[in-house]
């Protein structure tokens, strides 16, 4: 069965980075886009980070543009969440998911498969 298995989370002060990771198994990675999301407590779900299957397309929430960084490796069927200069506001879980369509999206009813999300705390 598909699996997207988040990592990297933690507590980090204001202005710190993290790295978030997400290895899937059980899909043709390199055919899916990939994105990333969050919810913050008491928050609807929001778009983060997406990229398409070869890397050629990323997208990015306004909030975080200029400071997180989305990529993968198609070799390891992993993705990735490069966070700068975090902010409070940036505190929420983290999830992975996969999109059948290569492009991916900022629309989470398209994404197909979702990881078990990985809680980022920034400290102020």
């Amino acid at each position: 069965q598909v699996q997207l298995v988040e990592s990297g989370g933690g507590l980090v002060q204001a202005g710190g980075s993290l790295r978030l990771s997400c290895a899937a198994s059980g899909l043709r990675f390199g055919l899916y886009g990939m994105g990333w999301f969050r919810q913050a407590a008491g928050k609807e779900r929001e778009f983060v980070a997406s990229i398409s299957w070869r890397s050629s397309s990323t997208t990015y929430a306004a909030s975080v543009k200029g400071r997180f960084t989305i990529s993968r490796d198609n070799s390891k069927n992993m993705v990735y969440l490069q966070m700068d200069s975090l902010k409070s506001e940036d505190t929420a879980v983290y999830y992975c998911a996969a999109h059948a369509e290569a492009l991916g999206s900022d629309e989470d009813y398209k994404y197909d498969y979702w990881g078990q999300g990985t809680q980022v705390t920034v400290s102020s």
